[in-house]
């Protein structure tokens, strides 16, 4: 339910900007928003309270949002409360971050490496990154992992390149795992 929330209205929101060429504006203020939220974690919650009217969420988001941030975003927010669904809106925003994103070919890639790596290994993994996707830039985020003993795992998306030594040397021990003992002794 939560998935179909906020893509239906996340889709929605992703063709007005797009079809009223605002598709930054849009973004901007949806991420102001994520970060009113996420700061406030009270008003999320007065947002989703039952015993809270919907006619006072309604006022609360006219006093909070009307004349910083366009009248299709708050149409957005009322319509939620309306539907009780407000508790889904960082999913619905999120979804339209995403949505832009894949639209402007913004990458998301997450790299976890052994060690640090240096600003030079940086660039070479956004540029080998560049070169074989059809992405025009890209979000990096970097983790450090020292279980990973060597090599690095890189997330996009759905998409997994694990090179980590902890992984190939447990394919290893998989594969030694699954070798009939008579073909050891034996020699084969």
């Amino acid at each position: 339910m939560a998935k179909l929330v906020s893509k239906t209205y996340g889709d929605a929101l992703f063709e007005t900007a797009v079809e009223e060429h605002r598709v930054d504006d849009f973004f901007e203020e949806t991420e102001g928003i994520l970060r009113v939220l996420e700061e406030n974690e009270e008003l999320s919650r007065l947002m989703s309270h039952p015993q809270v009217v919907k006619e006072e969420k309604m006022q609360l988001i006219e006093n909070i949002f009307k004349g910083k941030v366009s009248d299709e975003i708050v149409g957005l927010l009322e319509l939620l409360v309306e539907k009780d669904h407000f508790g889904k809106t960082k999913d619905v925003l999120v979804y339209f971050r995403d949505e832009v994103k894949e639209y402007k070919k913004i990458g998301t890639v997450h790299v976890t490496s052994a060690m640090e790596l240096s600003k030079e290994q940086k660039e070479q993994v956004e540029k080998k990154l560049l070169e074989t996707t059809n992405y025009v830039s890209f979000e990096m985020h970097y983790e450090v992992d020292t279980a990973l003993i060597g090599g690095m795992v890189i997330r996009m998306g759905d998409r997994v390149v694990d090179s980590s030594i902890r992984t190939k040397l447990y394919n290893l021990s998989k594969e030694l795992y699954h070798i009939p003992i008579g073909m050891v002794e034996s020699g084969q």
